[in-house]
């Protein structure tokens, strides 16, 4: 066992091989965990949509294309930057790594900048959900039955982009103090393959809300 090897190796693991190995399973399970709950979403927005068809595409042109549309665009930038950066310290390039992961960051914030544009400009019509629903512009019964769904399914999403960016910060952070290369990088597979699913959630959500019609 090399002195690398020594300096990451849990004493439990045999080898290298198995600790990445049992790494990436975890991982994999936390990430089912995760698409069973946007699943259970997904499911809560097929029904009220069932229910409400004609009230869902008439409200859903309050949202704005062109700013989901950007979203999807940074979002599945930040999934090719932080694949590039693993694929970096493949190379043993953690220079480049680390620009990668840091544009993945600034990625993500922009994608938070924007929602906030989206979010400022609901609450000052008053598309709310619930209770607090004031807009009267739209047709339809209990349209905010639409931005109920709206706000619960994209802020959990938006929750979900703040948690990557820590963990990707977190790796970010090793990457900059050399505890990384080409023998060991699995916390930063492990964070891009969270974050690849944060993007591939949007995936669906972006065509699910803002093109409803």
């Amino acid at each position: 066992m090399s002195n690398t090897q020594a300096a990451y190796l849990a004493h439990h693991f045999s080898d290298a091989e198995q600790q990445r190995e049992s790494a990436k399973l975890g991982m994999w399970i936390f990430l089912v965990t995760e698409i069973l709950l946007f699943s259970g979403l997904f499911v809560f927005y097929a029904v009220f949509r069932a229910w409400n068809p004609d009230m869902f595409i008439n409200a859903h042109r309050f949202l704005d294309v062109r700013l989901g549309a950007l979203n999807t665009i940074v979002l599945i930038s930040s999934s090719l930057t932080v694949a590039l950066a693993i694929r970096s310290l493949q190379l043993n390039d953690q220079k480049n790594a680390g620009r990668l992961l840091l544009t993945t960051i600034l990625l993500a914030s922009v994608f938070l900048v924007v929602k906030y544009f989206e979010y400022s400009h609901k609450i000052h019509l008053g598309l709310l959900p619930g209770k607090y629903f004031s807009f009267q512009g739209i047709e339809g019964t209990n349209p905010h039955v639409f931005f109920s769904v709206y706000f619960v399914i994209t802020g959990l999403h938006g929750l979900h982009v703040i948690a990557g960016m820590l963990v990707i910060s977190w790796v970010l952070l090793r990457t900059w103090q050399g505890e990384f290369s080409s023998e060991y990088y699995t916390p930063v597979e492990n964070a891009g393959l969270y974050w690849h699913l944060v993007d591939l959630i949007w995936i669906f959500v972006f065509p699910l809300l803002y093109l409803v019609g």
